[in-house]
C-alpha cells in the first residue's frame, strides 16, 4: 500500500509539515517494499483551492492513506469519497523517517 505523509522538504530527515493542501512536499511510502520518492506539491502558491485539488493529487498517485496535521472541509470530503484514509498527527517536530518508522512497526 502507498502512504502519503506531508513533509516540508524532499528528504527523509526533513520535518513533517502539518499542513495538506500547502504542503512543500509528498513523501510517497510504499508499505511493501518500504520505499519513498517525494513529490514536489506544484500547487502550494495557488489563490484558493489548494487542498481539494492536493486531494486530487492523492486520487492521481493512487494512495489508500495520507497523514498530516489537518485537512480542509472539501479535502475531506473528496478523500471519502474515493476511499482514502486521512491521518491525523500534531508533530511538527517529528521528521519524515521517524513517522514512517512509527508506522513500519
Amino acid at each position: 500500500m502507498e502512504i502519503v505523509i506531508t513533509s516540508a522538504g524532499d528528504k527523509l530527515t526533513d520535518k513533517f509539515d502539518l499542513r495538506f493542501g500547502r504542503a512543500a512536499y509528498f513523501c510517497v511510502y510504499n508499505t511493501q517494499d518500504k520505499t519513498s520518492k517525494f513529490v514536489s506539491n506544484d500547487i502550494v502558491n495557488v489563490q484558493g483551492g489548494a487542498g481539494t485539488k492536493s486531494a486530487e493529487k492523492m486520487i492521481e498517485l493512487g494512495v489508500k492513506r495520507v497523514i498530516s496535521g489537518d485537512f480542509g472541509p472539501k479535502a475531506k470530503q473528496l478523500l471519502n469519497k474515493f476511499e482514502i484514509q486521512m491521518v491525523m498527527l500534531d508533530e511538527s517536530d517529528s521528521t519524515i523517517e521517524s513517522i514512517i518508522a512509527k508506522i513500519s512497526k
